[in-house]
């Protein structure tokens, strides 16, 4: 027995049902032309993922109802199939979409053949944990579903079914032969890896090889890589789409098993998170509708990162570069900043920001208990000055601030309300300073040649908001912040833990005391891309009044 099945790897746009309805038809008829017999979409492809609070709504899961009948009308087109019979020599697409039943919702999957819909699968495992809340949504099913397609016994999982046993040894007890999963899988460092080796896992139990369809896109703050994949018996990866770009992939099935295919290059980390980013970029501005992004370059790393991305995710004519000059800006930051700029081909301004700076001070002298002594509040009014201008060129022209803190900011609070944190998206929000350094390497490493100056990379990090200031004047070295971070916030260490691997007790509790304490700034931060498995966001939820202390 051989069979043709397609992996419609697309990008869904979170609530926009007719148009999700038209890219899961253009699939499918690109399936059916190369000789598909089965066509498999992501989960609530139909809806886009997640639809969150929208599934609270009666008039979105009728939407969504009616939408699906519309679409298995539309397919019907493609492939006539006798009304009410499965394809066995016909053709069949399975569509992910929320499912509302007798007052209850699921996150299901339908097979769809002939105008109508054959079999509904209900996912049985409802993920509750990081950026996942479905729990607060959905019903749980507990039914196996399995369908014959082209002679073949395809059972049918949804995601979070196949992390753990039961569902799809469920399908195989139901007589599956094969295993259909649809996913929307979003996207951290390492996740690609780890997904197939969580197949594997499921493939050796259940005796199932699986077809895994995964969403693509960017969605707020999450990245959906694709990176969708067939697993034959022997947990062998015999076809893999490529990540962070819509795909239809084609896998053969003969003799009860997967025969080898197409598989694209695996990425290396460096590629892996810069392909999120720009992915990120480009969709949250382009399905909110935003005419451009607005970068305030400072002739620093961050915001040098931050535009290299822009101008990847959305074209150089689409982007607009500010250089806001104070007194303490040096002038290596001036001509580093006008050189990327030029490079990139940006819009490049330069709007100096001395004069603005008197005028605060003026004002604010007598009112300031502290008049004429210098400290943060100084330096604070000359981010808040920068974040003025760049708003107000947001507000005339219509383009978007992206902001360009990084995760090692966050974390301490290194960062002004109102300042540097006043835009509409934080793309490296969840870029550790480190890696910050390791991708803008690797950018500059791309064909086409450097398009950070190298001094940006190589000088001392600064934000220069007062003669000869550096980061390190603030803050431990980079390195050693980004670990205590990473393990504290990422892992959940305590600071007993993190100490006895080596790191000074000093650094350890101040790096724990700002985290805490900045908490009330992140909660004002703009949502940002999600890279690792652990970001500000969704799945950090931290009290802002909270007087618990970690001991030593």
């Amino acid at each position: 027995m051989s069979l043709t099945l397609a992996i419609a790897q697309m990008n869904a746009v979170v609530g926009d049902l007719a148009g999700n309805a038209a890219r899961i038809a253009d699939f499918a008829a690109r399936a059916r032309a190369a000789g598909a017999s089965l066509v498999l979409t992501p989960e609530l492809a139909l809806s886009g993922y997640p639809p969150e609070d929208l599934l609270l709504r009666p008039d979105f899961l009728r939407a969504c109802d009616h939408e699906l009948d519309a679409l298995a009308q539309r397919l019907a087109d493609l492939a006539p199939t006798p009304a009410g019979q499965l394809p066995e020599d016909g053709f069949a697409v399975l569509v992910g979409h929320p499912l509302w039943r007798d007052g209850r919702c699921y996150n299901a999957a339908t097979v769809l053949a002939g105008g109508r819909r054959l079999a509904t699968y209900c996912k049985q495992r409802l993920p509750n944990y990081n950026v996942f809340d479905e729990q607060r949504y959905f019903t749980p099913g507990d039914s196996p579903c399995v369908v014959t397609i082209g002679g073949v016994r395809c059972g049918i999982n949804i995601c979070e079914d196949v992390w753990s046993a039961g569902a799809a040894e469920l399908a195989r007890d139901a007589g599956a032969e094969l295993l259909l999963v649809l996913n929307a899988s979003p996207y951290s460092v390492g996740k690609s890896a780890r997904r197939v080796e969580v197949l594997r896992e499921r493939v050796a139990v259940s005796g199932l090889p699986v077809l895994y369809a995964n969403l693509v896109g960017g969605q707020d703050e999450l990245v959906f890589d694709g990176a969708s994949f067939a697993v034959d018996r022997a947990g062998r990866v015999r076809a893999a789409a490529a990540s962070f770009t819509e795909a239809l992939l084609l896998v053969e099935w003969c003799e009860a098993d997967f025969l080898p295919g197409e598989c694209a290059p695996v990425l290396s980390p460096e590629a892996e998170v810069y392909g999120a980013l720009v992915l990120g970029v480009r969709d949250y501005l382009g399905k909110s509708g935003f005419a451009g992004a607005i970068i305030g370059l400072s002739g620093g790393i961050d915001s040098a990162l931050t535009l290299a991305i822009a101008v990847d995710a959305l074209g150089p004519e689409r982007v607009r570069a500010v250089m806001m000059p104070s007194p303490y800006t040096a002038q290596i930051s001036l001509d580093d900043a006008a050189a990327m700029a030029q490079t990139l081909g940006v819009r490049y301004d330069s709007v100096p920001i001395a004069e603005a700076m008197q005028t605060f001070a003026g004002l604010l002298a007598p009112v300031l208990d502290t008049a004429g002594a210098q400290d943060t509040t100084e330096e604070n009014v000359q981010a808040r000055i920068r974040g003025l201008i760049l708003m107000a060129l947001s507000n005339r022209s219509g383009a978007l601030v992206l902001t360009t803190g990084n995760k090692s900011e966050m974390a301490v609070g290194y960062c002004t309300l109102y300042g540097d944190m006043a835009g509409g998206f934080a793309v490296i929000k969840d870029i550790a300073k480190t890696v910050v350094y390791r991708l803008s390497a690797w950018r500059n490493a791309q064909p086409g040649g450097p398009v950070i100056p190298e001094r940006i990379i190589t000088r001392a990090p600064s934000a220069e908001l007062r003669p000869n200031q550096t980061d390190q004047d603030s803050l431990p070295p980079y390195d050693v912040l980004d670990a205590i971070v990473e393990a504290y916030m990422e892992n959940d260490q305590s600071p007993r833990d993190i100490i006895a691997r080596g790191y000074a007790e000093a650094d350890v509790q101040r790096v724990v005391r700002l985290l805490r304490i900045s908490e009330y700034k992140r909660r004002q931060s703009p949502v940002g891309i999600r890279i690792t498995p652990r970001g500000f966001g969704k799945d950090w939820r931290y009290p802002i009044t909270n007087r618990y202390r970690d001991t030593v």
